[in-house]
């Protein structure tokens, strides 16, 4: 059952990102959103441009989508086993041996 919402979770989540970056695309640009042509912040403030029906979509989808991304990662996080490397006990090891005998060098 939880492999089923996952996956549910994981579709819908693809579906909020393609239309959300759909409706930033379609989103008209105010002309001074990166400082170019020295627009200024009236358009941002007002009721035409904070009422705006593709911009209330886009807030919607934006949480949407922020909201299966979290919900994801907890569904991730909890199906880790937690455990830590503290509580495994070493490996047994071999000391190192050469492979050919060491000849020592005559004078």
């Amino acid at each position: 059952m939880e492999e089923l919402l996952k996956t549910v979770l994981l579709v819908m989540h693809i579906f909020f990102a393609v239309m959300l970056v759909g409706a930033v695309l379609l989103q008209r640009s105010e002309g001074g959103a990166l400082g170019i042509g020295g627009g200024t912040m009236g358009g941002l403030m007002s009721a035409r441009g904070a009422a705006s029906g593709i911009t209330r979509v886009t807030g919607i989808l934006a949480a949407c989508f922020i909201a299966t991304s979290l919900t994801l990662a907890i569904l991730a996080g909890n199906a880790r086993t937690k455990t830590s490397i503290t509580d495994r006990p070493p490996a047994q090891t071999q000391p190192a041996v050469p492979s050919t005998p060491v000849v020592p060098l005559a004078k």
